[in-house]
C-alpha cells in the first residue's frame, strides 16, 4: 500500500503542532491509535464496531431468505438478535440455521466473533495493565532567592499511596536566539538541577536550578523571557513499586507561567512523634519572597 501524506495534529503540552505533508502510517498505526483513545472514546469505538458487525450479518441473514429456523422470513430484528447470539457465541438454541446458506454465514460470523472477542480482550488488558504515572506538577515556575543565589524552581508531588523509587528529574528550556544571520532560531538548553536523581520519592519535592554564571538563564528578567518566547519542559521517570514498571510524566510551562520573586509555600509539618504531614492542597501555592531579586512594575 502506498503511503499517503496528510495533515496531522500533534499536541505537545500547551502547544499544538500541525504537521503538513506528513506520512500517514495507516493500518500499521491502528494499534497505537486505539490505545491512545480515552476510555469513553474507546468504549464508543468498540460499541460502534460491535453494532456494525451485527448489522452486516443481520443483513446477510435477511437477504438469505428462510435460512433461519423460528425466524419469520425477512424479519430483520429476528436476524439481528440471532447475530448477537452468534457473534458472542451464546447460542440459546431457539434459533438455528436451516439451510446451507445459513450455515455458511453463521460459520463466518462465529470466526469473526472469535477474532473480535480476542482482539477486544487484548486491548482492554493492555489498557488496564499499562502503567500510568500519577504525578502532579505545580502550575507555575518560580524564580527567587535561595541559598544566596537566584534559583528557578518547580514542585512535583507523587499522588500514589506508595513510594516511587529511582526517580530521575529533567528540566529543559527552549527559546528564540539569534544565530549568525538567522532570526528566531530556537535553541534547546538542558538546565542543571540541584539534584536530578532520588532513591525514594514518597510525597512532594521542590526541584531547583541555580542560576549562576554557567546557567543559560544568567541575567534573566521577565522582559527577556517574554521577548525570547521561552518555554520550559520538565519530566520525571521513576519506578512504580507495585507493578513494578517505569512510569513517565511531563509538564511544560510558558514564559508567562514563571513567577518572579515568589517562592512555594511550606507544605511540610513535623509532628512530635516524628511523622511528616504533607499538605497536598497547597502544592501550587506561592508567596512573595522576603528577599526580592527584581523590582517589578505593578
Amino acid at each position: 500500500m502506498k503511503k499517503q501524506s496528510s495533515t496531522i495534529s500533534v499536541q505537545a503540552g500547551k502547544i499544538e503542532f500541525v504537521r503538513k505533508n506528513s506520512i500517514h502510517l495507516g493500518w500499521r498505526d491502528l494499534y497505537r491509535n486505539i490505545l491512545s483513545l480515552t476510555w469513553p472514546r474507546f468504549l464508543l469505538a468498540v460499541l460502534a464496531v460491535y453494532l456494525l458487525l451485527n448489522l452486516l450479518f443481520a443483513t446477510a441473514f435477511t437477504l438469505g431468505g428462510p435460512c433461519l429456523a423460528e425466524v419469520p422470513q425477512g424479519s430483520f430484528p429476528g436476524a439481528f438478535f440471532y447475530s448477537v447470539q452468534t457473534l458472542s457465541t451464546v447460542g440459546y438454541g431457539h434459533v438455528y440455521p436451516k439451510t446451507a446458506y445459513g450455515d455458511i454465514v453463521t460459520t463466518l460470523e462465529i470466526m469473526v466473533g472469535m477474532f473480535f472477542t480476542a482482539a477486544i480482550t487484548g486491548l482492554i488488558f493492555v489498557r488496564f495493565s499499562r502503567p500510568v504515572a500519577q504525578l502532579l506538577f505545580s502550575d507555575h515556575l518560580v524564580i527567587c532567592h535561595y541559598n544566596g543565589m537566584p534559583t528557578l524552581q518547580f514542585r512535583v508531588a507523587n499522588l500514589y499511596h506508595q513510594t516511587m523509587v529511582d526517580a530521575e528529574f529533567r528540566l529543559m528550556m527552549v527559546r528564540k536566539e539569534a544565530i549568525d544571520d538567522e532570526e528566531d532560531a530556537r535553541r534547546f538548553h538542558t538546565l542543571k538541577l540541584e539534584y536530578d536523581r532520588l532513591i525514594l520519592f514518597p510525597t512532594a519535592l521542590t526541584i531547583r536550578h541555580v542560576i549562576d554564571e554557567t546557567s543559560p538563564l544568567f541575567g534573566v528578567t521577565p522582559a527577556s523571557l517574554e521577548s525570547s518566547a521561552s518555554r520550559f519542559m520538565a519530566s520525571i521517570v521513576c519506578v512504580d513499586t507495585v507493578i513494578p514498571a517505569s512510569v513517565h510524566s511531563e509538564a511544560d510551562y510558558l514564559w508567562s507561567d514563571v513567577r518572579f520573586d515568589h517562592r512555594f509555600v511550606e507544605i511540610y509539618h513535623e509532628h512530635p512523634d516524628g511523622r511528616m504531614e504533607v499538605d497536598y492542597g497547597r502544592v501550587h501555592e506561592t508567596e512573595l519572597h522576603p528577599k526580592r531579586l527584581f523590582r517589578l512594575e505593578k
